[in-house]
């Protein structure tokens, strides 16, 4: 937490992550294609912002979104356990603020939205920007909510993921192909910027304050989650509409 709150020393360690991502651009520009930087000083320019713009979302996610996360869980966690039942019908506040928690996140991924926003330009509007988005957020809600009942009722991981790949891979041969590596590359984009912080620390809180949980063995995993159920998801969208464009027709 100090780190976050010295500027400077944010600045220097996000400057050590970044730096060998500009310097390998720079030597595969010169050295392999062996022509000089357009507009340097525009270049340089924006890596300057790039710095302090990581520094300040880094900086943010620290002091902001992860506390948020990981109090919210704690505390509706204690609640449930108030109450005295250790089962896990108890955590109905936890599976709610889980599922909000993936929607809202996910609507609001600014990855998301870009790539919503180029499907539908590059499909010339056969896949709806909205639509794309709020099956993507459905898939990362009930996904992230599922993860929470695993949390709380400690089942295993692998069976989860397993069983998820199993329905992605019998949906593969039954939705249209187009939509197919869209519906790949949603898990994706769905884990990023915004929606990872608060998934990770809404887990870590989770496993934190349930009795009989281990934050490294239960609290990580629910990303996974968050990466596989938009696939379903998106998958199961594009089937349906195939569905009812095809009874439509069939009814002219």
């Amino acid at each position: 937490m100090e780190l976050f709150l010295d500027p400077f020393k944010l600045l220097l360690a996000t400057a050590k992550d970044v730096l060998p991502v500009l310097g390998l651009l720079v030597l595969f520009q010169m050295a392999v294609l062996k022509k000089p930087l357009p507009r340097p000083g525009r270049i340089i320019f924006g890596f300057c912002l790039v710095l302090v713009g990581m520094a300040c979302f880094l900086g943010g996610l620290d002091l902001a979104l992860f506390p948020v996360g990981r109090t919210m869980a704690l505390q509706l966690a204690k609640g449930a356990q108030s109450g005295g039942k250790e089962i896990w019908a108890a955590y109905g506040w936890i599976y709610l603020f889980a599922f909000l928690v993936g929607f809202s996140t996910t609507i609001a991924e600014p990855s998301l939205i870009a790539v919503a926003n180029k499907a539908e330009e590059a499909s010339y509007k056969a896949v709806s920007s909205l639509g794309l988005r709020i099956a993507v957020a459905l898939g990362v809600a009930v996904g992230i909510t599922l993860g929470t009942f695993r949390i709380v009722t400690g089942t295993p991981l692998y069976i989860y993921i397993l069983a998820g790949y199993v329905v992605v891979a019998v949906q593969t041969f039954f939705a249209p192909r187009m939509i197919i590596p869209l519906a790949y590359d949603s898990g994706g984009v769905t884990t990023s910027t915004v929606t990872v912080p608060l998934v990770a620390a809404l887990g870590l809180g989770l496993a934190s304050n349930v009795p009989g949980r281990s934050p490294v063995l239960d609290g990580f995993g629910l990303i996974a989650f968050a990466s596989l159920f938009p696939i379903i998801s998106v998958l199961g969208y594009a089937q349906l509409v195939q569905w009812i464009v095809g009874r439509r027709s069939r009814k002219r």
